[in-house]
């Protein structure tokens, strides 16, 4: 009796060991808006819906060019809740990136937590965010195993 059950707690640890791994293995570092990066006069809600599902430890990066001439300034804020983000008030948000943080490599913000991510730029008196451009909602959710995982995890313990 004992020897069993000494097996089945190693047949648990190895799988969240595999589980752990996996987790680890599939997190993303996403660049918003893929090539063109983080620019003004552009839809990301449509950007987000093609790069859902967003998972907690996915990793993404805003690259903007330093404002000059030819571009517009460009910021990062973190909005605080879905009010400021649909009114475009940014009283309470958190500057995540100004406008010449996002120059070269750019700068990255790990979604952490399981709660809405609220992005948007607040650059030309938030003319952008009023008109539903340059603002994206990221929602992370928990990576679920598929089930692959679990048939390969059960013939490690067989």
């Amino acid at each position: 009796m004992h020897k069993h059950m000494d097996t089945t707690t190693k047949g648990v640890l190895m799988f969240l060991v595999i589980a752990t791994m996996a987790a680890e293995r599939e997190s993303r570092t996403i660049l918003v808006g893929d090539t063109e990066g983080w620019r003004a006069g552009t839809n990301y809600t449509l950007w987000a819906i093609q790069n859902k599902p967003f998972h907690i430890n996915d990793t993404l990066v805003f690259k903007y060019p330093a404002p000059d001439n030819s571009t517009a300034p460009m910021s990062v804020y973190l909005l605080a809740n879905m009010w400021s983000y649909t009114t475009c008030e940014f009283k309470e948000a958190k500057l995540l990136g100004n406008t010449t943080k996002g120059v070269g490599e750019g700068f990255k913000v790990e979604l952490k937590q399981k709660k809405p991510y609220y992005f948007a730029s607040a650059e030309g008196n938030s003319y952008d965010c009023i008109a539903g451009l340059t603002k994206f909602i990221a929602i992370p959710s928990p990576r679920s195993l598929t089930p692959n995982h679990f048939s390969h995890t059960h013939s490690l313990l067989n």
